[in-house]
């Protein structure tokens, strides 16, 4: 081993030799070792299966066996639990290696193991941002013990974090972790490939990017992408037209290897596991509505066949172990490159063996994602990681979370537990305000407490409520005896049934036997067919983005991706150009009117580029409608005059979306901010100025269909 890996603690790098018998490190693994023993906060970028998890822990295994740290003092945050599992074993080996033990804490671990962990303290924690908390807020562990030794904190599939509000809450968590361990706490970040990757960087450092500049860490660019090339991968569209002709396809290709099957819904993973078994086809499940032990099975089954199919959502997109992959298989399309990105980098991993991907469109619209998608691929685009903006309901949700951390909080020193951290600085004075003033918080000679308006929302089961961001529907736990298989939405246990009631669950049709409405549970036997899957999806509303869509646009005028198109995908994508031929034009956008003075503005512009559009040309559009990804229904009867005055004035003058009350009710936490600040994260959040900008700068064309 040579360069920089001999930097690494010499008991470390015997066993990367003997024990794992590697022949070296891989160049990013090596580029890491040097800034992480500095202790510089790092973002570490790599496909996946990159060793990523290795180029963070190697170093700080090293650093903690040279400055002798004691108790729990590296930190390993996941976004999901299942990830969380399947890490263990192999980060139980690697501090093995030196003597030292990690340990898995969250939700589905259970308290006599908590317990245990609080007792005999590892010196690498496995866990989640909301156990974090809970950790933090619990009235039964000395949480200033517990965090005391905390060094470092790897995140890993920070992008994921990013994207949400978990992040807001994630950057949040650790700010209070830093003050209690009395120090910065070094933060290494791990990531597929991002399109911003300088400023995911800093988001991840928090206040301590006015400190020192963190270092990306990347593998070297392949040749392809130096020049502009196309990616490589072996990537194929076909056209199937339904969920049973993509059973059909499935079952007669690849016989004899292990495929992954990616669907964008819950339901549709049911549908097409229960038709790829009518075929014969041995098949798995996995989603996030299936309980812990029926995906573990599935998952551990999967590891172990040959000839099967695991259809899943994107909860086997980020990193989970299932064995070496011969074909990954798209349903549809994902709606960003960075998930295709991660699922086909899923496959390729064996010597001699290159990443490969099949899209199956179920529909033209899912022809015309998928083609988008890969023309934006073969560009080598990928989207940039943005928080979400104005995490106001985050902050009101610290707060509190803090109230209970500390018992006692001053009203003049609450701002600096965060360090200064925007948005939980000076800024968030009026939400502190609204706490006390309806009641979350008491006051009482300059401390402040939780409050009995608090107790009553948060304050059930130890205020577990308050600690997770998202709310989630709520669904009923399905039970064949006493075996849970999973949840199911209550719609689908409350609607108007012919006969009996029958569901469709881990790709098996059941008879519901018994609803217990008070437990929010139903019990089930098997049936021989028939179940539908429902899952309501709630929150709100997103839809594609600007770039996708535009990317759409220039798929229908005339763009083919560099992949390998089937003839039937060939022949559809041909209609699909030809239907669209009056509402693509390469010059600018077009205001299509027919014979009964009714137009749609097709803008290409995505979802929230059009919410923006249809608040700001509020003269124009129609506002009782909901604006989809392509288009604008405008108000009937404007002429030609009225339609380019209205669209060339408003540039320079736009306006955020309207924001429903009901819409406000779905943001957790919303009852505990003023309301016109709940309204207004909402729609900084609907909003996309830039890409309503674009639109509104270009050339429009009215035109008639007769």
């Amino acid at each position: 081993m040579a360069n920089d890996a001999e930097l690494l603690h010499p008991v470390l790098l015997h066993h990367v030799v003997n024990s794992l018998q590697w022949p070296g490190l891989r160049p990013m693994q090596q580029a890491a070792v040097r800034p992480l023993l500095g202790g510089s906060d790092a973002l570490v970028l790599a496909p996946t299966a990159g060793g990523k998890t290795e180029a963070a822990l190697f170093p700080l295994l090293s650093r903690m066996e040279n400055e002798q740290w004691s108790g729990t003092s590296v930190l390993y945050v996941c976004p999901l639990k299942a990830l969380l599992n399947n890490l263990l074993p192999r980060i139980e080996a690697y501090t093995g290696w030196l003597g030292r033990r990690a340990a898995l804490w969250h939700g589905d671990v259970s308290t006599a193991r908590r317990r245990t962990i609080v007792r005999e303290r590892p010196d690498v924690l496995l866990t989640t941002p909301e156990s974090l908390e809970s950790i933090l807020v619990s009235a039964t562990v000395d949480h200033d013990e517990f965090f005391r030794g905390v060094r470092a904190v790897v995140v890993d599939e920070v992008h994921a974090f990013a994207g949400d509000d978990r992040g807001w809450h994630l950057l949040a968590v650790l700010e209070r972790l830093s003050r209690v361990a009395g120090r910065p706490v070094q933060r290494v970040g791990l990531s597929a490939t991002v399109g911003n990757p300088d400023t995911l960087l800093a988001w991840l450092q928090g206040s301590g990017r006015n400190r020192a500049p963190g270092q990306v860490v990347a593998p070297a660019p392949s040749p392809a992408s130096r020049g502009g090339g196309r990616p490589p991968g072996e990537v194929e569209v076909d056209y199937v037209g339904s969920v049973h002709n993509a059973a059909k396809v499935l079952a007669a290709l690849h016989r004899g290897e292990k495929r992954l099957v990616f669907c964008e819904s819950r339901a549709l993973v049911e549908e097409l596991g229960q038709r790829l078994r009518g075929f014969g086809v041995t098949t798995f499940l996995s989603h996030a509505s299936l309980s812990v032990d029926e995906r573990r099975r599935a998952e551990e089954a999967f590891a172990q066949e040959r000839d099967c199919v695991i259809v899943a959502t994107s909860t086997l997109e980020l990193g989970i172990d299932v064995g070496d992959l011969d074909r990954v298989v798209q349903i549809g399309a994902p709606r960003t490159v960075a998930a295709f990105l991660q699922r086909i980098g899923r496959t390729g991993r064996r010597p001699g063996t290159t990443r490969n991907c099949l899209f199956l469109a179920l529909d033209g619209d899912g022809l015309l994602q998928a083609t988008a998608l890969l023309h934006l691929w073969s560009q080598g685009w990928v989207e940039e990681v943005v928080p979400p903006p104005e995490p106001r309901h985050i902050v009101a949700q610290q707060m509190l979370a803090l109230a209970l951390q500390q018992n006692r909080v001053g009203d003049r020193l609450w701002r600096h537990e965060w360090n200064d951290l925007q948005p939980f600085d000076s800024g968030a004075e009026p939400i502190m305000r609204h706490l006390v003033d309806n009641g979350y918080l008491d006051s009482d000679s300059g401390l402040l407490f939780i409050g009995p308006e608090a107790e009553r929302r948060y304050g059930r089961r130890h205020f577990m409520d308050m600690l997770a961001v998202f709310t989630a529907p709520p669904q009923f736990t399905v039970m064949s005896g006493r075996t849970e298989i999973g949840r199911t939405d209550p719609a689908l246990l409350t609607s108007r049934a012919e006969g009996p009631r029958l569901l469709l669950l881990g790709g098996r049709s059941w008879r519901v036997t018994h609803i217990d409405w008070k437990r929010h549970r139903c019990f089930v036997e098997p049936a021989d067919g028939g179940g539908k899957a429902l899952w309501m999806t709630g929150g709100t509303p997103t839809g594609r983005s600007y770039r996708m869509v535009r990317a759409m646009r220039e798929v229908l005028l005339g763009a083919d991706p560099p992949v390998a198109l089937t003839g039937r995908a060939t022949d559809r994508l041909a209609g699909l150009r030809e239907e669209h031929t009056a509402l693509v034009h390469p010059a600018g956008t077009l205001v299509v009117q027919d014979r009964h003075g009714e137009a749609r503005w097709w803008t290409w512009a995505g979802y929230r580029a059009n919410a923006t559009l249809v608040s700001t040309l509020s003269e124009l559009a129609d506002p009782t409608q909901r604006p989809d990804d392509a288009s604008i229904r405008l108000r009937a009867g404007l002429t030609r005059e009225e339609l380019r005055a209205g669209i060339g004035g408003a540039a320079g003058r736009l306006c955020l979306p309207f924001v429903d009350d009901r819409a406000v009710t779905g943001l957790k936490f919303s009852a505990a901010l003023p309301h016109r600040l709940a309204v207004a994260t909402l729609a900084s959040r609907l909003a996309d100025l830039p890409g309503a900008e674009a639109t509104l700068a270009e050339p429009v064309r009215v035109t008639h269909l007769l």
